[in-house]
């Protein structure tokens, strides 16, 4: 009886495997919103003046923001590989492939929105609606990973909503979106996971 138990645990895991993508590492999240936190801080410093990479505001943010999105996404491409290894897994199945579009739609979408309201001069909209399609994004992947990350989407959605009214303070939310969240999910995760992962190996 315990045999047929654990052969179907066995089974169901495989089955899991096969149809979710479980070597996202909580590390990711942590190092994501170091990674935001500080892109925020020098965001923050060029919109007052006391920093400049090219003597032009808009150049400069693109160029952070750029940053942060390819620094977030080596991190966490290391750190999941890193976890796929000692899983006996590899990090790029058909699963991660289907997570990438599912992830890539709503962010191209609402990074187009975003590219038309530096167009028309609504900059101050920017980072609120950065957070919703970004969460929008996260609960549209979420179904193939763990739910966690849709819990994070929603949280990111609702931040998003609440930056939209209090548009003053755009890239404080901005910060605790993509910074504080992505580190409070990153120690869940990582304590969750990948702890309960290494210890199962």
């Amino acid at each position: 009886m315990e045999k047929n138990l654990e052969d179907i645990k066995h089974i169901r895991f495989m089955m899991e495997r096969s149809s979710k993508f479980l070597s996202l590492s909580g590390l990711s999240g942590i190092s994501a919103g170091c990674i935001a936190l500080v892109g925020a801080w020098v965001a923050y410093l060029i919109l007052e003046g006391k920093f400049t990479l090219t003597n032009s505001l808009l150049y400069d943010l693109v160029i952070v923001a750029v940053l942060i999105v390819v620094g977030a996404g080596l991190f966490g491409i290391y750190f999941s590989s890193r976890k796929a290894r000692k899983n006996n897994s590899t990090l790029w199945q058909p699963v991660t492939k289907q997570i990438f579009i599912d992830l890539s739609i709503p962010m191209a979408i609402g990074g187009i929105i975003c590219l038309i309201f530096i167009y028309k001069g609504l900059s101050y909209l920017i980072a609120p609606f950065m957070l919703i399609f970004y969460g929008i994004s996260l609960i549209h992947a979420g179904a193939r990973t763990y739910k966690d990350v849709k819990k994070l989407g929603i949280c990111e959605i609702l931040l998003g909503l609440v930056a939209l009214v209090v548009d003053e303070y755009s890239l404080v939310f901005w910060a605790i979106g993509f910074g504080v969240l992505h580190i409070v999910y990153g120690i869940v995760m990582y304590y969750k996971y990948d702890v309960k992962s290494t210890k199962e190996n």
